[in-house]
């Protein structure tokens, strides 16, 4: 019988009967007053399924390591540390290969995004009658708490985005998502690859689905990008997606014979 992808795509059980169902992936840099109260937050947040907590404490020189080592006792929290910062997306990509759950979920470490929105998409994503490729929930962040400056630059950079990438996302700026490693994997890295997710989950055949989550004010620390430094790269991101998604090739259907 063909197929679209190979049987055992997103049905491999996970790799111990000890594992999580989920593991929580969050970037940290210079984050002394978000950490701590974040990762307690998500725990306390999720109590009710088998998760992990993998902070990525991308190379911080205030206090969040010691904010860290101070939440373990009240989270299931493992913490992976950069010895030299490289950014968000490596941040990201470092937890996701060290997480031990079949499903990833994804937020920024500001705080901004609320850790009760990832139960909704996590059962949207692995709900009953989903479609089979379905391989990413990503949130839309609902009356965002952000300066004025960086609303208006973030609606013209992701309107020009979509319109050259037809990837249907409103908001890739968005850190939550929840989405599966497996599929995750099979994406080509580079820098800022967590801004294109949806482009290029879709580039690999897979469905994404988008979900409203919601947004508050950032209460500690400084956000770490300009208007200036986003457009600095995005240009070059863009064109550089681009190419990928015009080289692209699907067999339609695998089928084992």
């Amino acid at each position: 019988m063909s197929t679209g992808v190979p049987a055992p795509l997103f049905s491999l059980p996970p790799p111990d009967a000890d594992a999580p169902h989920l593991s929580v992936v969050v970037p940290m840099h210079n984050e002394a007053g978000n950490a701590g109260r974040l990762v307690r937050e998500i725990a306390e947040t999720l109590s009710g399924l088998k998760i992990e907590i993998v902070v990525v404490d991308d190379a911080s020189t205030d206090a969040t390591a010691d904010e860290l080592a101070a939440a373990k006792a009240d989270a299931p929290l493992r913490v992976l540390r950069h010895g030299r910062n490289a950014g968000q997306s490596r941040a990201v990509r470092t937890g996701i290969l060290a997480a031990r759950a079949p499903v990833i979920a994804t937020l920024d470490g500001d705080g901004q995004n609320l850790p009760s929105d990832i139960p909704a998409l996590y059962a949207r994503l692995t709900r009953e009658g989903a479609p089979p490729l379905l391989a990413m929930v990503a949130g839309e962040r609902q009356g965002r708490q952000d300066a004025r400056a960086k609303l208006v630059a973030s609606r013209y950079a992701n309107n020009i985005r979509k319109g050259l990438l037809r990837d249907d996302a409103l908001d890739t700026g968005c850190g939550l998502k929840v989405f599966r490693r497996e599929a995750f994997l099979r994406l080509p890295y580079f820098d800022h690859l967590h801004r294109y997710l949806p482009a290029l989950m879709r580039r690999e055949g897979f469905t994404v689905e988008f979900s409203p989550v919601a947004h508050r004010p950032r209460v500690a620390g400084v956000s770490k990008y300009t208007n200036l430094q986003r457009g600095a790269v995005a240009i070059r991101d863009l064109i550089g997606v681009t190419w990928l998604l015009s080289r692209a090739r699907q067999p339609e259907t695998i089928e084992e014979v």
